[in-house]
């Protein structure tokens, strides 16, 4: 049975799928599909069903002729997860838990649309137990995904990031990398720079109570989730705008470092809903 918060999205990708088996999106292979790709003779591409009458008669070898068009194919698609201390965090909802329904949901939209998916999940190193090969196995997806809400990691980073691209085909795929990417730029760039051959999808999970919602004034104590470091700290109203400032230019330096890879971000800061994912796809992605 699925799990009530898998709510599948629909996407489209913006390249030609070289893949051989029938799926959803276009492809560069020869065959049953709806893109026009030329006409041939009758001898070249032996099927009579697709004659087209109009090229034979201005044949002036007078050969028969078939229209031949591109077959709709199947492309990869990975749910890559960060697992690493940070995602423990808990505000509205813990990331952990909001990054397994966007997971799942990945995996059933891939599902509908006949792909064949993959889930990574990674902290400072990819955990195996936690990942899945390409396959169109759905609920066996959907097990593992389900999982993530007993992972308890913390003080751990998310150096496994660059084990990553290692699991992922040669052929051209979808790749959503689900994160709040509070990691060292560097450590992002070089990932984004391993994984280029692929259309990646950066899904950066913030909450609110991050930063928007702090104590305006008293002490309180900001424990690192990625390294333990505690540190007590005096709230104020003027500290409290610094944090909100931070934020914001914390998302224009991950905006700058996407685009250049012309890897738009979705920032997701309230609850999933597949309409982001859906909107994200006609704005970015439209054929």
């Amino acid at each position: 049975m699925t799990p009530s918060y898998v709510k599948p999205f629909t996407y489209q990708v913006p390249w030609k799928s070289s893949s051989q088996h029938f799926g959803d999106h276009r492809g560069t292979q020869r065959g049953l599909g709806f893109e026009f790709r030329g006409n041939v003779s009758l001898v070249d591409y032996p099927d009579a069903r697709r004659m087209d009458l109009r090229q034979t008669l201005r044949d002036p070898y007078e050969q028969v002729q078939v229209k031949v068009f591109n077959q709709d194919n199947t492309t990869p698609v990975y749910a890559i997860c960060d697992l690493s201390g940070s995602m423990q965090y808990q505000g509205l909802q813990r990331k952990i838990d909001r990054a397994k329904e966007i997971a799942a949901s990945i995996a059933s939209s891939a599902f509908n649309a006949g792909d064949v998916f993959s889930f990574i999940a990674y902290d400072s190193a990819v955990i195996e137990s936690y990942t899945l090969p390409l396959s169109h196995h759905l609920h066996q997806s959907l097990e593992v995904i389900d999982q993530l809400h007993q992972h308890a990691g913390t003080y751990v980073g998310g150096e496994g990031i660059l084990e990553v691209p290692q699991y992922l085909s040669q052929n051209r795929g979808l790749v959503f990398w689900i994160s709040d990417f509070h990691m060292p730029l560097p450590l992002i760039e070089e990932a984004l720079n391993m994984m280029s051959r692929h259309q990646v999808i950066p899904v950066v999970l913030w909450d609110p109570m991050e930063y928007r919602n702090l104590p305006k004034f008293g002490f309180g104590t900001m424990i690192d989730p990625e390294t333990g470091i505690r540190r007590t700290v005096f709230f104020r109203e003027a500290l409290t705008e610094k944090f909100k400032v931070a934020f914001a230019q914390r998302q224009a330096t991950l905006e700058h470092l996407f685009l250049k890879f012309e890897y738009p971000p979705l920032f997701m800061e309230s609850a999933y809903t597949s309409a982001a994912i859906t909107h994200y796809f006609e704005q970015y992605m439209n054929l």
